[in-house]
């Protein structure tokens, strides 16, 4: 009989080539399909091909899924897959007293021990090492080939078929339906027959072996979650943010021009707009991030939706041009999904430092308005909020995903059309004056925008100061100062139009506050939500207007005894506040390349009990 479980975790690991990732979108998707609630960390190794069965070379997809309200990937696993010695040495401590441990022993022979640092006679899976845990041994790699032997394919790719042994294996324990892997072996292999019933043939291979062999003490059961009703999909962050910038090109009746230069971890946005063109979606790889953000402000200028994405390194290199947009005024959403820094830094790791760049990475009075996605579902309200301010108040806007939100999953509810709002788009189309002026402003001090081309509207265009109202060049210092306050005071009226920050868990004033943005969300309400649940008085709000802040924020923070600001990053939210209001605040930091922990928050709230 299954055991009932509310929640659990489970971490696959192994070699970049084992096909961990693979493996663990696979049981996500089946976990979605069930119907449960998830949230996904994927671990890829810094290194691009680091040597096979070292330490560096492990990459690895944690699971967290339930069927309660899910806010994070978990801590800690209940069960881990480790195909290798390196794999289980990596991600041993991570696993929960008497937790599951399956290991393929083929991968703890003596070459897999010195490479991961096992000494020759401490093989972990034959002491006493793992004796706080429950060890299975399974040699996936022997029956993988045992299945295969009259397959036909060579010793390489019948080796790629054992991540669909373990899966399998896992399925069994878990009692899910192999259909949806089945499904999209299927899809996946439509040219390659003999692959598709190779691997097919593996997968249930692993789910017999599990029900032949009973190996477990016992099978787990984890029932769907109770969700509102509605269509849902299992979705990551790149793709939600992808499919924002399709809703906001929908809506605003403009079409979408995404330039970009591919770079991790923001390449996947790319990819997946270059499926939609039936949306009328414009994709330009272009041969740097110089290139790739001047022709979208070119793209702007013509009266497109102009995005580019990039991470922390591109967004170096786009300051000038980004630039050029703040002084011409034109709408621009520049994205940048941040990754663990300086220079090419830990380009799979995750971070949060690239905030003060996004707000002071410019030459010259330069400011522009900043959002933040909080989870993989919410980069699709997140970018279609900052394509509808970069819109309706002509300024170029930056959008901070990252790492961990870019490539993590959860369910995903589709909006319907009528949820999401028009975005209204005015350009001027004939002359309603003497002389056309672009720099007139509206109540938003947006400025007038034509499209070139447009007869009796020409005007000048270019990075050299402008001049109030006409947009003639000018060197008068006055106007200067004119153009640079007015330009300033639009970005701090957006305040006007955004919602206020609200207390998300907890009372709306007391003892403890904890704030935070961007990906920080899961692990920061799950750790409330414990803290709540022992009586403690601290609540969580969380901020995803970075500049201007909304209007109540002070008001807000000053409703409580203390705020602990937590980010991944030394601090720099907390600097922007102290600079802002004068206040101040609790910095918890952490730049590891990973995100937060549940009980690393829950201990910093504790602190302050």
């Amino acid at each position: 009989m299954a055991e009932k479980i509310k929640s659990i975790v489970i971490k696959f690991a192994g070699d970049s080539g084992d096909g961990m990732q693979l493996t663990g979108t696979n049981f996500t998707t089946n976990a979605a399909l069930f119907g449960n609630d998830i949230a996904t960390f994927p671990d890829f190794p810094a290194e691009i091909r680091a040597p096979q069965g070292t330490l560096p070379g492990v990459s690895g997809f944690q699971l967290h899924f339930g069927s309660v309200e899910v806010d994070s990937p978990g801590d800690n696993c209940d069960v881990l897959v480790a195909m290798n010695a390196a794999a289980l040495k990596t991600n041993l401590k991570q696993l929960k007293k008497g937790g599951l441990i399956i290991v393929d022993t083929a991968g703890f022979e003596s070459k897999n021990l010195k490479l991961a640092g096992y000494a020759p006679d401490q093989n972990p899976i034959e002491n006493d090492t793992l004796s706080k845990y429950q060890l299975q041994k399974i040699d996936v790699t022997k029956l993988t080939k045992e299945t295969l032997v009259d397959s036909g394919l060579d010793g390489k790719s019948v080796s790629r078929c054992k991540n669909m042994f373990v899966l399998g294996y896992v399925y069994w324990i878990f009692g899910r339906s192999l259909q949806s892997t089945i499904d999209e072996i299927t899809r996946a292999f439509t040219k390659k027959p003999e692959l598709r019933d190779a691997n097919i043939q593996v997968l249930k291979a692993g789910f017999n072996f599990g029900e032949t062999v009973e190996t477990v003490a016992h099978k787990v059961e984890v029932a769907p979650a109770k969700r509102e009703s509605g269509t849902y999909r299992n979705i990551i962050g790149n793709h939600a943010t992808a499919l924002g910038l399709i809703a906001a090109s929908v809506k605003s009746k403009l079409s979408l021009f995404y330039g970009t230069y591919p770079i991790t971890p923001a390449s996947e946005i790319l990819h997946e707009l270059a499926k939609h063109k039936n949306f009328g979606v414009v994709t330009f790889q272009a041969e740097d991030e110089i290139a790739a953000v001047a022709a979208t402000i070119g793209a702007s200028f013509g009266g497109s939706l102009g995005v580019t994405g990039t991470s922390g390194p591109g967004l170096a290199l786009k300051g000038e041009s980004i630039s050029l947009a703040v002084s011409l005024e034109l709408p621009l959403v520049v994205i940048d999904v941040q990754r663990a820094g300086p220079s090419t830094g830990m380009p799979t790791k995750t971070e949060q430092a690239d905030l003060l760049f996004a707000m002071y990475g410019r030459h010259g009075e330069a400011p522009l308005p900043i959002i933040a996605a909080k989870s993989p579902a919410d980069c699709f309200e997140a970018s279609f909020e900052a394509c509808k301010i970069a819109l309706q108040h002509t300024t170029p806007v930056i959008l901070l995903t990252d790492g961990y939100v870019a490539n993590s999953s959860e369910p995903w509810k589709f909006p319907t059309e009528k949820e999401l709002q028009e975005i209204k788009v005015e350009y001027v189309t004939e002359l309603n004056d003497e002389t056309f002026l672009p720099y007139k402003r509206d109540e938003k001090l947006a400025r007038n925008i034509a499209l070139p081309g447009t007869k009796g509207l020409e005007h000048r265009i270019g990075g050299l100061e402008k001049e109030d109202l006409t947009g003639n060049i000018s060197y008068d210092p006055q106007n200067h100062e004119t153009m640079v306050r007015n330009r300033a005071k639009k970005v701090k009226m957006i305040a006007n139009y955004i919602p206020e920050l609200e207390v998300e868990l907890g009372n709306k004033k007391g003892k403890v506050l904890v704030l935070g943005w961007g990906g920080t969300y899961g692990s920061i309400r799950a750790a409330v939500k414990q803290a709540i649940s022992e009586g403690k008085d601290v609540s969580h709000a969380h901020i995803r207007y970075l500049n201007p802040f909304p209007k109540n924020t002070l008001e807000l923070l000053n409703s409580f005894e203390h705020v602990l600001v937590a980010e991944i990053n030394t601090g720099q939210l907390a600097h922007l506040l102290k600079a802002e209001f004068l206040l101040h605040v609790n910095s918890f930091t952490k730049v590891q390349g990973q995100p937060f922990a549940k009980h690393e928050v829950y201990e910093a709230i504790s602190k302050f009990f």
